[in-house]
């Protein structure tokens, strides 16, 4: 989903809350969902686990349908690379999947050579910038 996540339905993004150290994770999957409320820990729905979660600042406005907020959460699945590491993504993602170190409040993530299972690029390996695989 993160192709689908839009710069305007992040925009009122105040904070991103990581219940996991993200450095040992080579992607993170997300995606927008309806909540009751712009901050706190939302309820988790999903297999697998919830690894973290926008915070709304007080500008954001509930949905008047609704009465809900569109939120971003972070998440795995237990056949995802971080729990099976030879498995389904040893050399790829998952659609909605982003590298967390991408992320940051209003800014969608986006997919790199480590969230694809792949070595670093010639550019990081010529800048120095290495990361674990």
């Amino acid at each position: 989903m993160s192709s689908l996540i839009g710069a305007d339905e992040i925009s009122h993004e105040a904070e991103l809350v990581w219940l996991e150290d993200v450095d040992q994770l080579d992607y993170v999957r997300q995606s927008l969902d309806r909540l009751p409320t712009r901050k706190g820990k939302p309820p988790y729905h999903r297999d697998g686990r919830m690894v973290g979660y926008a915070i709304l600042g007080p500008e954001a406005k509930a949905s008047r349908a609704s009465g809900t907020f569109r939120r971003r959460v972070f998440w795995l699945l237990p056949h995802d690379r971080d729990a099976e590491p030879d498995g389904l993504y040893a050399r790829s993602a998952p659609a909605e999947a982003v590298d967390p170190r991408t992320l940051q409040p209003r800014v969608k993530g986006y997919k790199t050579e480590r969230s694809e299972g792949g070595p670093p690029s010639r550019a990081m390996q010529e800048l120095g910038i290495q990361l674990p695989l």
